[in-house]
């Protein structure tokens, strides 16, 4: 099957303090040859400086100066590559349990979670924690990347015996396509290149199989959504009459012609064009952005919603939702927040907590009514005015929400909607 180059894919990295994340996304740089030379030249002089033998891959992605000195992933760390087939952004992301918040902001917008296990160790209590997470965010693709292989002599009945591990636990959770790779990050066995001490293994290395992940059926094509950011009214003799409404499409496919409905007013009217940067369109999805116009005058403003007639979202007003709580100060009970959602910005309250989850023993906790710092709860959300929501299962964009804290103005919660 012929791949786009064109198109991105969004991995996200997890694994225990010492899995070799950033030694692993390291690897994958270096060996693909997506480094620059200036990189590469301050990351030998370090190595030397500090006595190592060869070049340290971690010091490519641990960043930040407490990161190098520690030796450890505090914050998401953002990489961006490129291959023949495909272009990359790698979210790394910290493994320990006071950093669940930066796992659950680098994983949001993946389309695939690498999560790896010390092949000495087998399936530990965060293994669980991190694929916990990957499944209540929807991830769709899961690559288990069982590492240090070298330090197991590469044998075979390691590297099943933790699949059997990961799939004892792992059937228990709402992920569609998990596979598992042997690999040496450190000695770059089946990185990017095929190993030759694991003939054993016959699956393709880790770089084939994210170029060749399939990734466009992972966007919902059905539901149409597109919520409005701005009204363009240019005022210019070339376009006197033009009123343009600009956004992002969130799922489903526009085109010229469709019958459409606006929401919350419930207004009818068609599609006359799409318009780009680089002209009109014949269709439009996502995660284009582009302006629509309509064949009727109608008055739509930023925080509305184009959705196709014969398929609408829920407006609701009330609604169940996971969050994961992001501040340092507790949530306040019954206090208002600012709720962001798509185009969409009004008041909200938390009515009630359901239940917080374990997310080690991914038991419910429903005595608790207390959401600190990484708390990941099932919560009543109430808003003002209705929000145009559909499921998070079915779109991760229009199911999905932050609230902010008006007096701060920080991020206090992410949301998924159940």
């Amino acid at each position: 099957m012929a791949i786009d180059n064109n198109q991105l894919l969004r991995f996200t990295t997890a694994g225990s303090v010492d899995d070799g994340k950033s030694t692993l996304i390291g690897r994958l740089l270096y060996d693909s040859k997506a480094i620059f030379e200036d990189q590469l030249e301050a990351v030998e002089s370090t190595s030397k400086r500090k006595g190592h033998e060869g070049v340290d891959l971690a010091l490519f992605t641990d960043g930040l100066r407490d990161e190098r000195e520690q030796g450890i992933t505090i914050d998401v760390a953002y990489r961006y590559f490129t291959t023949p087939k495909r272009k990359f952004i790698i979210a790394d992301t910290p493994g320990h349990i006071q950093y669940t918040r930066n796992m659950v902001t680098g994983a949001s917008t993946a389309n695939a979670a690498l999560i790896l296990i010390d092949a000495r160790n087998g399936v530990i209590e965060q293994t669980k924690r991190h694929a916990f997470i990957a499944s209540l965010l929807q991830i769709p693709h899961i690559i288990v990347c069982v590492n240090k292989m070298d330090l197991v002599e590469y044998k075979e009945e390691v590297y099943e015996n933790i699949i059997a591990q990961f799939e004892e636990f792992s059937s228990k959770l709402y992920v569609k396509d998990i596979r598992f790779l042997p690999i040496s990050a450190l000695n770059g066995d089946n990185v990017v290149n095929r190993s030759e001490n694991m003939e054993w293994y016959k699956g393709a290395p880790l770089l084939h199989t994210l170029e060749h992940m399939h990734i466009s059926s992972d966007v919902n094509k059905i539901d149409a959504r597109f919520p409005v950011q701005t009204v363009l009214r240019p005022q210019s003799k070339e376009f006197i009459d033009y009123r343009g409404y600009a956004g992002r499409v969130a799922s489903g496919i526009f085109r010229p012609g469709d019958d459409v409905t606006l929401m919350p007013s419930g207004f009818t009217s068609t599609i006359k064009t799409i318009d780009t940067i680089n002209g009109e369109v014949a269709e439009a999805f996502a995660p284009m952005s582009v302006t629509i116009t309509l064949e009727d005058d109608i008055d739509v403003g930023r925080g509305d919603m184009i959705v196709k007639t014969n398929n609408k979202p829920t407006p609701s007003q009330e609604f169940d939702a996971m969050i994961c709580w992001l501040n340092n100060q507790q949530a306040r009970p019954r206090a208002k927040y600012t709720i962001l959602h798509t185009s969409n910005e009004q008041k909200a309250m938390i009515k009630d907590i359901l239940y917080k989850v374990d997310i080690n023993s991914y038991s419910r906790d429903e005595e608790s009514k207390d959401l600190a710092m990484n708390d990941i709860a099932r919560v009543k959300v109430r808003t003002t005015r209705p929000l145009m929501i559909d499921e998070y299962r079915d779109n991760r964009i229009t199911g999905s929400f932050v609230l902010i804290d008006d007096a701060t103005h920080e991020t206090v919660a992410a949301g998924m909607i159940m």
